[in-house]
């Protein structure tokens, strides 16, 4: 038994405030993206691209759209949810080193995609693959990455000339941290508590679990 992946499988954390902005080495870099890259995908269509972000400009402007959009969420909560979510952190854009941003070309691999014919969707799981792919290796290699999801699909496609029709999945944070919190920053400030194992596996038919 590999017990080094099952470590690095649990010690993964979607990172917010532990970034030290030094630098990634390319070698690294590469390593990490080759991961990304190896992932499976319906039908070998390998629909995903990575755009690495590295200009500050480009960051800050995006940080100040998250903010907007972290504001637009914040007027939908009122009491205790409210106050919890004032506590949360949700982005590490500017701290961290630089951003891989994730996208999704359902034209990829077509017209006729082996696999997806009757789930359309089969291919956006595939770009989910390369993201846990790269995750997974920057944790390997101690770096943290921090998904970030406020934002609007169409303010990132034309801050970074993304073509229309091609889909940006993903705005990963990345770069070296000073640690990796114990306890998921969700269930440390109280959000949400993580489900045991049991109380989501069902045996045959739904419902049906184990004695």
């Amino acid at each position: 038994m590999n017990n080094q992946l099952y470590d690095v499988i649990h010690r993964r954390r979607d990172v917010r405030g532990q970034f030290t902005g030094e630098p990634v080495p390319d070698e690294v870099l590469h390593r990490v993206l080759s991961a990304a890259h190896a992932a499976p995908s319906v039908g070998l269509s390998q629909p995903w691209d990575f755009l690495v972000v590295r200009d500050v400009r480009l960051r800050g402007a995006f940080h100040d759209h998250v903010q907007h959009e972290r504001a637009t969420f914040a007027a939908t909560l009122d009491g205790e949810a409210a106050q919890r979510f004032a506590r949360i952190k949700i982005d590490g854009v500017l701290e961290s080193t630089l951003s891989v941003v994730v996208t999704y070309d359902a034209d990829r691999g077509g017209p006729a995609v082996l696999g997806r014919h009757a789930i359309a969707d089969a291919g956006l799981y595939s770009v989910c693959l390369a993201i846990q792919n790269l995750w997974l290796a920057a944790t390997a290699e101690r770096l943290g990455v921090g998904w970030v999801s406020f934002y609007r699909e169409p303010f990132v496609q034309d801050l970074l000339g993304i073509p229309t029709g091609i889909r940006p999945v993903a705005w990963l944070c990345l770069g070296p941290v000073t640690h990796l919190e114990e306890t998921p920053d969700l269930e440390r400030h109280g959000w949400r508590r993580r489900r045991p194992l049991a109380a989501v596996l069902h045996h045959d038919r739904w419902g049906a679990h184990p004695a």
